[in-house]
C-alpha cells in the first residue's frame, strides 16, 4: 500500500519493472521462484491503484489485492526459499512451508466465505476481512513469511528477513495511526534487496 492512486502507480512499475531484471538475471532455476517475488509485489501496488479509484473501495480490486496479501503470499515464499536452498536444504524450512500451507487454506476460506471492503482513510487504505482467531493466524504468517527468511543457511536472505520484520513493523504502526501508508516503501526494498541476491548468486 502507498499513500495515494500516483504513489502506488509509480511503486508498482518501478517494483515490477525490478521484478523483471531479477527474472532475466537468474541463473539456477530453483532461484525463479524468490526472483520473481518482485513482479507480484509491483502487480499488488498496481492492483491497489484501482482500489483509490472512486468506487473502488468493494469491488474485484479490493478481493484482487486481498488475495495477493493474504492466502498467496504465505504459500509463495516458504517453497521459493526451500527450492533456492537447494538438495541440502536444512530439515527446518519445512516448518514455514507447512506454516504457510496452513495459513493461506484458512485465508482462502476466509475470502470465499466473505467479502472484501476496502475505505480510505486520508493517506492510507483500510481493508475489511473477516478472519476469525487473527493472532494465530497472524502467527501462522509471519512464521512462514518472515521465518522462512530468517531460518534459512543463506545469509543474504537472513538479511533480507531482519530488514522486512523491522520494516513492517514501521510500516504497520503507521498504518494503524492512519498517518500514511508506506508498504510500497517496504516492498521497494525488498525488490532492490531481492535484485542484489540474484546477482551474487554464483
Amino acid at each position: 500500500m502507498c499513500w495515494s492512486a500516483t504513489a502506488d502507480l509509480t511503486a508498482g512499475t518501478v517494483i515490477t519493472a525490478v521484478g523483471a531484471v531479477c527474472v532475466l538475471r537468474v541463473r539456477r532455476t530453483r532461484d525463479l521462484s524468490l526472483a520473481a517475488l518482485p513482479l507480484l509485489l509491483g502487480a499488488h501496488q498496481l492492483v491497489e491503484a484501482a482500489v483509490w479509484a472512486p468506487g473502488g473501495g468493494g469491488g474485484a480490486a479490493a478481493t484482487a489485492w486481498a488475495v495477493i496479501a493474504l492466502p498467496l503470499l504465505p504459500v509463495w515464499v516458504p517453497p521459493g526459499v526451500l527450492l533456492a536452498a537447494g538438495p541440502g536444504a536444512p530439515p527446518r524450512l519445512w516448518g514455514p512451508v507447512a506454516a504457510g500451507l496452513a495459513t493461506a487454506g484458512y485465508l482462502a476460506y476466509c475470502l470465499a466465505a466473505g467479502t472484501v471492503s476496502a475505505r480510505i482513510r486520508g493517506h492510507t487504505v483500510g481493508y475489511g476481512v473477516d478472519v476469525p482467531y487473527p493472532a494465530p493466524v497472524l502467527a501462522g504468517y509471519l512464521f512462514a513469511t518472515l521465518g522462512a527468511l530468517l531460518l534459512t543457511d543463506d545469509r543474504r536472505l537472513r538479511r533480507l528477513g531482519a530488514v522486512l520484520a523491522v520494516g513492517a513493523l514501521v510500516c504497520a504502526g503507521l498504518w494503524r495511526l492512519e498517518f500514511a501508508s508506506t508498504w510500497c516503501a517496504f516492498a521497494a526494498v525488498a525488490s532492490v534487496l531481492l535484485l542484489g541476491w540474484v546477482r551474487r548468486r554464483r
